[in-house]
């Protein structure tokens, strides 16, 4: 929410106040400019670089400072210290400590299984395939050819003498010299040495009504022939616990001879999208926006593998948000809004009133440093979430996504890098989350551009980004490796696959544009 944008405790931040006026004041000489709020000034250092110009995802103010690819120095004065605040990664070990480990499995049916995690490894129940298949519409052939067809040519590809077709056990062994029409999925027949394909085979009459079956040449055996356990002998593991029941695996499963599958059951969340100044339907009007956050985060939790429901709406009053966080049985209660101290700012409030017990209280990162964690019961927590939809982001990628992910069951993705395409500006001493773009070098390949409209209420970079660059305090260069966390629609979180995982399941460019707020 807008009321969060300038800190938990209504104060400017001078780097972020330097942000904000390079990103809206328009000219070359606002980068010179002293960053003020209430009476605070914070000129940039001597030090500081002249920004560069260039900007190839489509900015058109050659002269916009906010275009700089040149990360400048820190402000003169630190910005306001936040003694609560954990480090990032810090944080995110203690959401997925939270809980010893998920529930108990539950056995389903295939299709109640899809986006959970297996509990016990996927062993075949059968051969696959169970039997000799032909792989090609064609004739099964016995011995060298030419080959006779005991039936007109006319007749071979339908009515009752079409021959082997797909879930018809052929009776008759087949004789040496003899062919007989088969369709793709077909029991080979007895004494069949190959599968000749239809486009490769002459059928050619004979005097005396049937055929005889010509090839240009001769046709190996186990020519396009599908052996009996090519695929897995009866009682190969196919995939080990702890393995993601994406669609392809429900196929497999159904092949290997499952009904149902034992899997871990999918945590459950409920989402409280927190403020009077929220609409939901219409433009912003009146000094009231439009909720970002409530389309946004029920999908987002259902690519974690998560059941949510549609977000309830709820006013900015204390005893409403209490009775919402005491009668709900979710696994995780996600609030939007109101993790700030302003007049009303009632999540920390409400905990207390509660007796919760907060492990997290303010992470180190950028947007998003009044994020919360706090265990409401045992195996049922609460995440609190910034209000501005990038900063929630953050909240939900540092302190969401760990939670649920160990309650889900699902493995830790192991950390993936990538050397960034453009410099990066970095907090002097936090941790920053960065929207980039995967691009293509034709000298480094795959690089991460760093996207412009990053500020924490602006969703316009996210929403084409890749994934979220882990920037160290301080900033970096160009070509420095960074950590990245994967979005779900990038790699698919809901798919199990990311280029990091452990499991070996899990699967545009401008310069970083200073943006202000920090939410």
């Amino acid at each position: 929410m807008v009321r969060e944008a300038w800190g938990d405790e209504g104060r400017g931040d001078p780097f972020d106040d330097a942000l904000a006026l390079a990103n809206n004041v328009r000219g070359a000489a606002a980068a010179d400019a002293p960053a003020t709020r209430g009476g605070d000034s914070n000129p940039p250092t001597a030090g500081a670089r002249t920004p560069t110009t260039g900007d190839p995802t489509g900015s058109t103010d050659p002269t916009d400072p906010a275009d700089s690819t040149t990360p400048q120095g820190p402000p003169t004065r630190n910005p306001h210290p936040t003694p609560s605040a954990l480090p990032w990664h810090t944080a995110r070990d203690i959401a997925e400590r939270a809980v010893p480990g998920p529930p108990p499995p539950e056995t389903s049916t295939l299709g109640e299984a899809l986006g959970r995690t297996l509990a016990a490894p996927l062993t075949a129940l059968t051969d696959l395939p169970s039997f000799d298949t032909s792989a090609m519409d064609g004739w099964a052939v016995s011995g060298p050819g030419p080959w006779r067809i005991d039936h007109p040519a006319g007749e071979a590809g339908a009515g009752p003498h079409a021959g082997i077709l797909a879930g018809h056990a052929p009776t008759e062994a087949l004789p040496d010299g003899h062919a007989i029409p088969i369709a793709t999925g077909a029991r080979i027949p007895s004494g069949a040495t190959a599968v000749l394909r239809s486009e490769h085979g002459e059928v050619r009459e004979l005097s005396d009504g049937g055929a005889r079956l010509y090839a240009p040449r001769p046709a190996p055996p186990g020519q396009d022939i599908r052996p009996r356990g090519q695929e897995c002998r009866r009682g190969d593991q196919l995939l080990p616990a702890g393995a993601l029941v994406t669609p392809a695996v429900l196929g497999l499963a159904a092949a290997a001879g499952y009904d149902e599958l034992t899997a871990y059951p999918r945590p459950r969340a409920e989402i409280l999208v927190l403020g009077d100044e929220l609409l939901q339907h219409g433009l912003p009007q009146e000094g009231r926006i439009r909720d970002a956050l409530g389309p946004m985060l029920s999908p987002w939790m259902h690519a974690l593998g998560v059941e949510a429901a549609a977000p309830r709406h709820l006013a900015d009053d204390a005893d409403t948000l209490y009775a919402a966080i005491a009668e709900s049985t979710a696994d995780v209660v996600i609030t939007t809004g109101g993790t700030a101290s302003g007049p009303v700012d009632h999540v920390h409030p409400t905990l207390r009133r509660l007796g919760a017990e907060v492990l997290v209280d303010g992470v180190a990162v950028r947007p998003g440093h009044p994020m919360l964690l706090a265990r409401l019961a045992p195996r049922r927590h609460l995440v609190g979430l910034p209000g501005n939809p990038l900063a929630a982001v953050s909240g939900l990628c540092t302190l969401a996504e760990p939670l649920l992910r160990t309650l889900a069951a699902r493995p830790p993705v192991a950390p993936y890098r990538m050397p960034l395409a453009a410099p990066v500006h970095g907090h002097p001493q936090d941790t920053r989350l960065v929207p980039v773009a995967y691009r293509d070098d034709e000298r480094y390949g795959l690089m991460a551009a760093p996207l412009h409209f990053h500020g924490p209420a602006m969703l316009r970079g996210i929403a084409t980004a890749d994934a979220l660059a882990v920037v160290p305090p301080g900033g970096a260069e160009r070509g420095a490796e960074l950590e990245l966390l994967e979005l779900p629609w990038s790699a698919g979180w809901s798919a199990g696959w990311t280029p990091g995982s452990s499991t070996g399941w899990t699967a545009p460019g401008a310069p970083y544009v200073p943006t202000g707020g920090s939410a």
